[in-house]
């Protein structure tokens, strides 16, 4: 059983508090402010701890690093700023994407992200 330590009690907290997934460099920069001396390794460390006990999920964008949110959520998709490079969540989807799957083949899921600018770079 893994322990909760005041850093994981952090990361935790800045992941729920942010309601968007995060990179590592924002759960540093936002964790920081709980737990002073808290680290990128122990960052990467924890988030390898939550993925595996299965309280965060990856979000994996085309050309990027992995963001991570809280898991749990129903399906959903995101919406990634290119000015400011923020991921937030889009809590919609376009429907049955069995029709844009090519003949004999067999759609198991499928992740759409949007691309654009948020409220605040506009």
């Amino acid at each position: 059983m893994e322990r909760n330590t005041r850093q994981r009690k952090a990361i935790q907290e800045v992941m729920a508090a942010a309601g968007r997934p995060l990179s590592p460099q924002e759960l540093l920069e936002h964790a920081q402010g709980a737990v002073p001396g808290i680290g990128m390794a122990t960052i990467y460390r924890n988030i390898k701890a939550m993925l595996e006990a299965g309280d965060i999920a990856a979000v994996s964008l085309p050309g990027g690093g992995d963001r991570y949110e809280i898991a749990g959520h129903e399906h959903h998709h995101h919406f990634h700023c290119r000015a400011c490079d923020k991921v937030y969540e889009v809590h919609a989807c376009p429907g049955d994407m069995k029709k844009l799957t090519p003949q004999g083949f067999v759609l198991e899921s499928h992740e759409l992200t949007l691309y654009g600018l948020c409220s605040t770079c506009r």
